[in-house]
């Protein structure tokens, strides 16, 4: 009888195992974007946000923010929850040019075919969002969000800062343990840029209007100027403070940079020295430049908020 009871236990284990090794696989859902703000009302219908409430918001962790000029919208980057607690968290807000929340979470409203760890800084160019995610370039079709092609940088162990030229070539800081600037082509080949001094924890980058690569420095105070095939410094410019993060080159050559270290915007003009136009904001970090509006749009880190700065004609 115990023989019996132990092989029907075993012949019922066997079945078990063969019939969930014939279940069929399920198959993974499409990715979609998030909606804007809005709720389903007593009928069971979607109503959109009323154009008399404001809400400011919907962030975590942000730490780079750029100017979608065809919808006149700002994306704003949110590192989501640390890696340590949970990884693939990162998302992406929409942002009206007043503060207003437009989309809470565009991309991340579901990780359905998302991979988004912790994005940092962030870029557009030709209708595409890139963002420096710890060792992978991503990038985002900037009218849907679905998830484009991603770029691995062997060697890299945060990806931070990030500029892409007019054909599609990528510029991105690796801020720690290293400090390097990695180039990669639109074909996705990868090679170091510039390594060691006179990097210092470089972080900022940004392509100027001849198509030099310009970076600064969270260890000092440098705005560094690159040749874009020799890497070659051309020159070094200085902001007001050091411990910088975001930088902005308007098209007549005047470089916004906001310190994350010290929370000042510096602004400098060609030949002259910097002078600060902005300070006491919390975690100053990679800004962008709101070209319709005229403004400068600053995450702020862990205060999970952003600030917004009007620039004189």
């Amino acid at each position: 009888m115990r023989f019996f009871v132990v092989a029907s236990i075993w012949t019922m284990s066997l079945l078990g195992s063969a019939v969930f090794a014939q279940a069929p696989a399920t198959p993974p859902k499409e990715f979609q974007p998030g909606k804007p703000l809005g709720s389903v009302n007593e009928a069971g219908q979607f109503v959109p946000l009323s154009s008399n409430v404001k809400v400011y918001g919907s962030f975590r962790f942000a730490e780079s923010v750029t100017y979608d000029p065809v919808r006149n919208l700002i994306v704003v980057m949110n590192a989501g929850i640390p890696q340590t607690q949970e990884e693939n968290d990162g998302y992406v807000s929409l942002l009206n040019p007043d503060g207003t929340v437009h989309t809470a979470k565009w991309i991340g409203a579901t990780r359905d075919g998302l991979t988004l760890n912790h994005p940092l800084g962030s870029a557009i160019q030709n209708g595409v969002l890139y963002t420096a995610d710890i060792d992978v370039v991503r990038t985002f079709d900037l009218v849907t969000g679905k998830p484009g092609r991603a770029f691995p940088v062997k060697g890299a162990t945060l990806l931070n800062g990030i500029g892409v030229t007019k054909d599609g070539t990528i510029f991105v800081s690796n801020t720690r343990p290293e400090s390097r600037v990695y180039k990669v082509t639109a074909d996705g080949d990868a090679s170091t840029f510039v390594e060691g001094k006179p990097l210092d924890a470089p972080n900022g980058v940004a392509i100027d209007q001849e198509g030099h690569v310009v970076v600064v420095n969270v260890g000092n105070n440098d705005v560094m100027t690159f040749d874009p095939v020799t890497a070659k410094l051309i020159r070094t410019e200085h902001a007001a403070e050091g411990g910088n993060d975001g930088l902005i080159i308007l098209p007549n050559g005047t470089k916004y940079v906001s310190s994350v270290r010290f929370g000042s915007v510096s602004e400098i003009r060609p030949g002259q020295p910097a002078k600060i136009i902005a300070s006491g904001i919390p975690s100053a970090a990679s800004m962008g430049y709101d070209s319709k509006q005229k403004q400068l749009v600053i995450p702020m880190n862990n205060n999970n908020a952003v600030a917004f700065i009007k620039l004189a004609d």
